[in-house]
């Protein structure tokens, strides 16, 4: 500070080119952190029975531990299936809660993680950003309205080829810029900080083998939403679907009576959903079902599908919903083909974290008030999908989502601005200080 002071009283003018070089440091070791994680593929895969479900999440896995220790982090631990814990000691003499802050290294099954290439779009002039001129892949303002938000900041985009992976790894660069910060600035007060990363998180195990015990936090928060602001606390109750649609194959020019067809058994099934509740065609509160696979011949067709809603009475009636189409199909099959020509499979994956947070509701006014001081306009909303968060919650560790910043995931136009990711640093940090010195909010 005095040095600061020395350099202003001094030259004015040399000292706001001291700040803006420093800030600029500070941006591009976030972008440098931030590539050096999206370049390595920890795409999850849901038809495996491991955990880490693939074996590439264990490169990021290992070099995260790894880094923990460079940057000064205690207590590094990287278990037998991927799961990544690590201490920040606190640098307060009085009693403090300790806290938490995770993330999921894994990437979405959705779309090809596999050779990102990211691309830096500096001072975002507003207009459409070509991803990639040889296949016609364009960003644009027009389709994504949300772009125009960041206008003259800095972008990290997909080549158009692959998604980008800011869901998570843009929270992973947060946390752990962030506890780089408090280390090399242990003027800032705070109590014990927690970290922990995660693998699998995008095909719903990633708290399965958490150890929340282990990890010992009163509360943590997830950094994995989305728009700069996004502060959640809700969240879909959710479940997935397998159904499999038996056929018999006959030969076509004889087939009359005696062809029963799977994959136009599975095309009945999809029409008796309720039509428009598709995630395309709801917002807000509103649930959904979610066809994603659909493979299959005469003589079989798999399809798979999610299911959620934030009401859990909604959610049970559209669980029911699927086994009363499936009872109507085979009770109408029953004489022709001998048993159940539709089999469902359905199981639970996350529910809604409301329920856990509302009785300890101030942990989210840390996390508002944060924003708020640091000049971030919190957006306090459901989210449309679930974090490890919501099972996390239901382990005995309340744990609210807070933005990462990153858009459009699990795709080929996924982008982040730097900035965002800059203020999510700023999040964590101001979060850490509040629960040092707000005895009236952690109580």
């Amino acid at each position: 500070i005095i040095f600061y002071t020395f350099l202003n009283i001094l030259n004015p003018f040399q000292f706001y080119i001291f700040v803006v070089l420093k800030h600029l440091k500070f941006m591009q070791n976030i972008i440098d952190r931030f590539i050096s994680y999206v370049i390595i593929d920890t795409e999850s895969d849901s038809n495996s029975e491991t955990t880490p479900s693939t074996k590439k999440q264990w490169d990021l896995a290992n070099k995260l531990a790894e880094e923990l220790k460079t940057i000064g982090m205690q207590d590094v631990t990287i278990d037998e299936k991927a799961y990544i814990m690590a201490t920040l000691p606190s640098n307060v003499t009085h009693e403090v809660p300790v806290i938490g802050f995770i993330s999921h290294f894994d990437t979405s099954p959705d779309f090809s993680g596999a050779n990102v290439k990211p691309q830096i779009v500096s001072n975002y002039d507003g207009k459409d950003i070509v991803l990639n001129a040889e296949k016609n892949i364009v960003l644009s303002p027009n389709y994504f309205k949300d772009l125009l938000l960041y206008k003259g900041q800095t972008l990290i985009t997909t080549d158009g080829t692959t998604l980008l992976g800011a869901d998570d790894k843009a929270g992973i660069t947060e946390i752990v810029t962030a506890m780089e910060f408090l280390i090399n600035n242990p003027e800032i007060k705070h109590g014990k900080i927690r970290v922990g990363f995660t693998p699998d998180e995008e095909i719903g195990r990633g708290a399965h083998h958490f150890d929340v015990a282990k990890f010992g936090a009163d509360w943590a928060y997830t950094l994995d939403g989305s728009q700069i602001g996004e502060l959640e606390y809700e969240n879909f109750n959710a479940a997935s679907a397998k159904i499999t649609f038996k056929g018999k194959s006959v030969h076509p020019g004889y087939a009359k009576g005696k062809m029963i067809n799977s994959m136009l058994i599975a095309n009945t099934f999809i029409n008796k959903l309720p039509a428009g509740e598709t995630p395309e065609e709801t917002k807000g509160y509103e649930g959904f079902f979610h066809v994603h696979h659909l493979t299959g011949s005469i003589e079989e067709t798999a399809l798979e599908l999610i299911i959620r809603d934030h009401s859990k009475k909604k959610f049970k009636k559209r669980k029911e919903l699927i086994e009363k189409i499936t009872r109507k199909i085979n009770k109408k099959f029953a004489k022709q083909f001998g048993e159940d020509i539709v089999v469902t499979e359905i199981k639970d994956q996350y529910y809604n974290m409301k329920e856990k947070v509302l009785p300890v509701k101030n942990i989210v006014a840390i996390a508002e008030k944060a924003m708020t001081e640091i000049g971030i306009k919190p957006l306090i909303k459901p989210i449309r999908g679930g974090t490890d968060g919501s099972q996390l919650s239901y382990k005995g560790l309340p744990c609210p989502n807070i933005f990462a910043g990153g858009h459009n995931f699990h795709g080929k136009y996924e982008y982040v601005p730097v900035e965002s990711m800059q203020k999510a640093v700023e999040v964590i940090v101001k979060i850490a200080e509040l629960t040092a010195q707000n005895d009236t909010l952690i109580k």
